[in-house]
This record gives C-alpha cells, sequence and structure tokens, in this order.
C-alpha cells in the first residue's frame, strides 16, 4: 500500500543528511564532551559545531544557544527560568501577585506551565484571538501591568501555521523592559527567524520539526537575559542546563540547521504552492472551509473544516488508505474536548471537531498531494454518506448547522 505522511508538525522525518551526521557519534566518537582527553574533545568539537550552525540559522551568538531535550523543555526553561529569577531578584523583598502574559492558542508546553504558575500564586493572562487566529499586539500593551515579568507568545501556531505578529510584540516587550519568549517550534526551519528583528529574549526550537531528530531542542538566551537553571548537576551549558549532553542528537540539530538555512537562502523549501493546491481542490468539495485561511500562515501548514463529518473518524479513515494526517496537536491525540485552538479562534465545538490538520514536508511532492486530494473526497463523501447529522444535499453551512439541531431534537 501506497503511504504519503502530511503530519509534518507532529514530527518530521529525518534526512538523509541529517543521519550521516549522527551516525559517527553513536560508534567510533563517542567521548563525554566534558572530558578534556582526546576522546571528550573530538566530542565537544561537534557540539560547539553544531551550536555554531543553529545561531547561524538563528542570527545569534553561538553562546547564546542552550541545548535542550526539545521544545517543551526549552519553553519550561524560559518561562520558570526566567520568573524564579525574577523572584530572587525580588528577594527579601516578598512577591504579590507578579505577572505573566501568554494567549489562549499556544502549545500546551507553554499553556500547562502557566497554569502550573496560577497554581503557585502567579497570575496569568491569557490574550484572546480573533476569528483569524491572530492575537491583537494592542491586547499585549493593555495587559501589561507593574509587576509584569514575562510575555510568551508563539510565533507560528501548531494547529493552523497562523503566523503572530511577534514582531510587534517584540517592541512592546522591549518598550515595558520585560522579558519576551517566543516559542518558534513551528516557525523555524519554515519561515526565515532571525531573533533581532523578533526582538526576542528567548526562542523555542525543536529538532524534529526542521527534519533532525526527536528528543532535541534549543533555547536561545539573549546575552543578558537572566535566567534560573530548572536542571541542577554539572555546570553543563554554561550552568545553564546541567547534564551530559546527547552529542548524537545536538549533531543532528546543527546539521538539520545548516540545511535548513541552506534551503531558506536559495528559497527552495516554500510548500505553498503545493499547500494552496491541496486547499484549492478541497475547496471545491461542498462545506469546507479552511480554519484561519486568511492569515499569514506558515507555507506546509493548513486546518480545513469538514462539515458533517467526525475528524477522528476522517482521521482514522484516511490512515486505513494510506494517508496520514491529524486532527490537531499530537500531544492532545485521544482527548475528548475539540482543539483549543480553533475554540478561541470562535469555532463551535462541532466545527472545531469536524477539522483536519494537513502539514507537509520536504519529502512531499506534487503526486502527494493529489493523492490525498483524491482519497479525502473520496473518504469524506463516504462518512457523509453514514453520517446522521449530513443530509447529503446541497447547502450552506447553515443548512447543515439546523440539520444537525434537528438531527438532535
Amino acid at each position: 500500500m501506497r503511504r504519503v505522511y502530511f503530519d509534518n508538525n507532529a514530527t518530521t522525518p529525518v534526512l538523509p543528511g541529517v543521519l550521516e551526521a549522527m551516525q559517527p557519534y553513536f560508534g567510533e566518537h563517542y567521548g563525554n564532551a566534558s572530558s578534556i582527553h582526546h576522546h571528550g574533545q573530538e566530542t565537544r568539537a561537534a557540539v560547539e559545531r553544531a551550536r555554531e550552525s543553529v545561531a547561524a540559522l538563528l542570527g545569534c551568538l553561538p553562546s547564546e544557544i542552550v541545548f535542550t531535550s526539545g521544545g517543551t523543555e526549552a519553553d519550561n526553561l524560559a518561562i520558570f527560568g526566567t520568573v524564579q529569577r525574577a523572584v530572587a531578584r525580588a528577594l527579601p523583598v516578598a512577591r504579590s501577585n507578579d505577572h505573566v502574559i501568554t494567549s489562549t492558542i499556544e502549545h500546551h508546553a507553554v499553556l500547562n506551565a502557566c497554569r502550573h504558575l496560577e497554581q503557585e500564586g502567579w497570575e496569568v493572562t491569557y490574550l484572546p484571538v480573533d476569528c483569524r487566529g491572530v492575537i491583537d499586539p494592542n491586547e499585549v500593551k493593555r495587559a501589561l501591568k507593574p509587576n509584569t515579568k514575562l510575555i510568551s507568545i508563539m510565533l507560528a501556531n501548531n494547529e493552523t501555521g497562523v503566523l503572530q505578529p511577534v514582531t510587534e510584540i517584540g517592541k512592546i516587550a522591549a518598550e515595558a523592559d520585560v522579558c519576551f519568549h517566543t516559542d518558534a517550534v513551528q516557525a523555524v526551519g519554515k519561515v526565515p527567524v532571525r531573533v533581532d528583528e523578533l526582538g526576542c529574549d528567548l526562542l523555542t526550537i525543536s529538532a524534529h520539526k526542521l527534519h533532525g531528530p526527536q528528543g532535541i531542542g534549543a533555547l536561545y538566551v539573549r546575552k543578558g537575559t537572566q535566567l534560573e537553571a530548572q536542571m541542577h548537576g554539572g555546570r553543563h551549558e554554561r550552568s545553564r542546563r546541567a547534564g551530559t549532553e546527547n552529542v548524537p542528537g545536538i549533531v543532528g540539530l546543527g546539521k538539520a540547521a545548516e540545511i535548513a538555512r541552506e534551503a531558506l537562502e536559495r528559497g527552495d523549501y516554500d510548500l505553498t504552492e503545493l499547500r494552496e493546491r491541496l486547499e484549492r481542490e478541497l475547496l471545491k468539495m461542498e462545506a469546507v472551509t479552511v480554519n484561519a485561511g486568511g492569515s499569514g500562515r506558515v507555507p506546509n501548514t493548513t486546518s480545513l473544516c469538514f462539515n458533517g463529518i467526525d475528524g477522528e473518524a476522517l482521521v482514522i479513515a484516511l490512515d486505513l488508505k494510506g494517508l496520514a494526517v491529524s486532527t490537531g496537536a499530537a500531544c492532545s491525540s485521544g482527548a475528548i474536548e475539540p482543539s483549543h485552538v480553533l475554540l478561541a479562534m470562535g469555532l463551535t465545538p462541532e466545527r472545531a471537531r469536524a477539522s483536519i490538520r494537513f502539514s507537509l514536508g520536504k519529502q512531499n511532492t506534487s503526486e502527494d498531494v493529489e493523492f490525498a486530494i483524491r482519497l479525502v473526497r473520496e473518504t469524506v463523501g463516504r462518512l457523509r454518506e453514514l453520517s446522521p447529522v449530513w443530509d447529503n444535499a446541497p447547502g450552506s453551512l447553515e443548512s447543515h448547522a439546523a440539520t444537525k439541531l434537528v438531527a438532535r431534537s
């Protein structure tokens, strides 16, 4: 059976060049990068070369890159490291209701970290988005308080691909002298990302979202930004993240960053044309809409609502025929609740549950898109025939919504 993978926002396949670069560090180059003998210095050199590659991709100093176990750890280090250092600097003066700003559409690595802060007595403001999935920078400015310690707003949403006005938010944060973090996991490698242009103090990336290995990521920490370590042990990563370095993973991230930078500079990794072909053909079907289609998005991602069906059922049916897609974030698979991102945009629970994410990668071709179009048309048609809330007749979304109400009465 032919299989096509359109779930690259969950994870990407490791590129052959990345795997080749990693291989020696599973075998002959096995030294501990903290050891001073030849074997250790050999792997230390590889770690520092990778750090330089990641820094070149982001336009920062190599010393500003901290390697982590992935995007979640980097997000947690950014959030808890910032607020804990802020508390430490305030002591012995007792803090009172210190404040953090984030949004309702963040990845759970940020949302759940902020919810934990609330349990610890911090005040958190969750900014809304409009129907296009975009945060209004003026809302950030209005949310600022004298005791605001951190703003954390993602660069690209993992479900819709919508790009947020991070540069404007960075300027607001700088004017207010508030630390600014952006989760750029879904943007780095897909669009140019330069930390000075964004104006961020902290930025998260993850290797397996840009065709590198799983289990490795990095946090950009602007020089001078105060950060409290969250793992305690040795003085690794300039005392910002203790633990023996994952040398094969770091090398893989470095190579993936190098390949991504070269591709972006050449302009040969723009999947917009393939995504638009997919959208254009699927929108010819009845009662299909693009969630946040009018917003600026990363070029590989689209979220489509297929009215009258269950998204989980569609994902399973497509997988049985050889097409891998998802209903949203991989970390939320199996969740009963509809997407928090789509609900925040104003979609009804029914439409949120009827939405599917297609996310393309470097390996995908026009033939893959044609394969997907054919399977989706066939499968959606079959599921709608079986659906008790689909009347199988032409009409607007409103008529189908009315059918649902009748079916439930």
